[in-house]
């Protein structure tokens, strides 16, 4: 998937939510967990409201290396408010990367793909959800994936 800054973008304004508690979160980390286990995919999942874990869940063939990505890639997220795919692309479009300059801890920020911000209409960001254990570029896709078809059930 080799998607565009701008592409990526579009995907944010999309993908919004009416409301995000911890219930919300919960059922969509539920939700990810079943897609995954459906796919067989060797995936960890994270949903976070303001910082806070709110679901987490490791499937067989994932490792705390999946943990510590996920929350390097939450922080970029956090931090700039974007997609963590979002953030490395808008690099690599400027002809550098992340790493070289972005001037932040790499043991404590990654701008991999995977970790999507959740954003609630009307307020902006105010969580993350995501993924680790696939390629960037298929981490994103499955979280994005999985948004689409969460938000077009009934009451989000």
């Amino acid at each position: 998937m080799s998607l565009t800054s701008e592409e990526l973008l579009a995907q944010e304004r999309q993908l919004q939510f009416a409301r995000f508690g911890n219930d919300v979160a919960i059922d969509l980390g539920l939700h990810l967990l079943a897609a995954a286990r459906e796919q067989g995919l060797s995936i960890a999942i994270s949903v976070r409201r303001n910082g806070h874990r709110l679901f987490h869940a490791s499937l067989p063939g994932t490792s705390p290396d999946n943990d510590r990505w996920l929350e390097r890639k939450a922080r970029v997220v956090e931090l700039f408010g974007h997609s963590s795919f979002y953030v490395g692309t808008t690099f690599r479009e400027k002809g550098s990367t992340f790493e070289a300059e972005s001037g932040l801890d790499l043991e404590l920020y990654a701008a991999h793909g995977g970790v999507f911000p959740v954003i609630v209409r009307g307020t902006g960001p105010v969580g993350t959800v995501g993924v680790s254990g696939l390629p960037q570029a298929e981490d994103h896709a499955f979280v994005v994936s999985a948004l689409e078809t969460f938000l077009n059930g009934p009451e989000v």
